[in-house]
């Protein structure tokens, strides 16, 4: 009898990631889920596994080289393969927006870098590794946002804003060479979610914003790579 499939993903133990493990792990898929911080992540596994589901945790920082290999360590040992990829981990180091501080002109390039190496290169770095694992295979789910589109592009939040548009790059880039392979890699922006990035404000809750994630997580052979969606259907660049 062929195993569950094996889903990873990053930034977990709260929001959207922890959503994004509950609905896959509904769908009968095995999970690992990851956060930089062991106590809220061991509580987040335990508080799925009381619901009866496959929940596993590691330990990752994005920004740790050995903290990654760890990850890819434990995902061979364990399961010699890997099906599906969820780069959610992100932040967001601009200044609040209606700060009075967020303008391109303030920005500070400390701030614009961290941004750029938490949700740009720590996701290519995860890509570069993780991908191999799927044997040529498996579905690959960026976590952006509506800010990054450069056809939507305003002011403010540069930081923030050049990390994703950045991203969705890295997601072209990747499923450009990946293409004739059975991997399938795209953005996807889950809309404004009440979360602690999202604020209280956001009109959507987190099952509503998890769901275009799982979407894209679990696509049919047939379906889009390279792509940028909201909700399960396209948006522009």
């Amino acid at each position: 009898m062929q195993s569950k499939p094996i889903a990873v993903v990053t930034g977990a133990y709260r929001g959207l990631g922890l959503e994004t493990c509950r609905q896959l792990a509904e769908k009968g898929y095995s999970l690992v889920l990851t956060a930089r911080r062991e106590p809220e992540g061991l509580r987040a596994v335990e508080t799925l596994r009381a619901q009866g589901l496959e929940v596993d945790f590691q330990v990752l920082d994005v920004l740790d080289e050995d903290s990654i290999q760890q990850l890819v360590a434990l995902v061979k040992a364990r399961f010699g393969r890997l099906d599906v990829l969820v780069n959610n981990a992100g932040i967001f180091p601009d200044p609040a927006p209606g700060s009075g501080q967020e303008s391109v002109f303030d920005a500070d390039l400390d701030v614009v870098r961290r941004g750029l190496e938490t949700n740009t290169l720590a996701v290519l770095r995860l890509c570069q590794l993780m991908i191999p694992l799927m044997d040529g295979r498996g579905r690959v789910v960026n976590v952006s946002s509506g800010m990054g589109q450069l056809s939507d592009m305003n002011g403010g939040c540069p930081g923030y804003r050049l990390s994703k548009t950045a991203l969705n790059a890295v997601t072209r880039i990747f499923a450009d060479e990946l293409s004739g392979t059975g991997v399938k890699i795209n953005s996807v922006c889950p809309g404004w979610v009440r979360t602690e990035m999202g604020g209280a404000a956001a009109p959507l809750d987190v099952s509503e914003g998890a769901k275009g994630i799982v979407w894209a997580a679990t696509l049919s052979d047939d379906g889009p790579s390279g792509g940028f969606f909201r909700h399960g259907e396209p948006i522009a660049w």
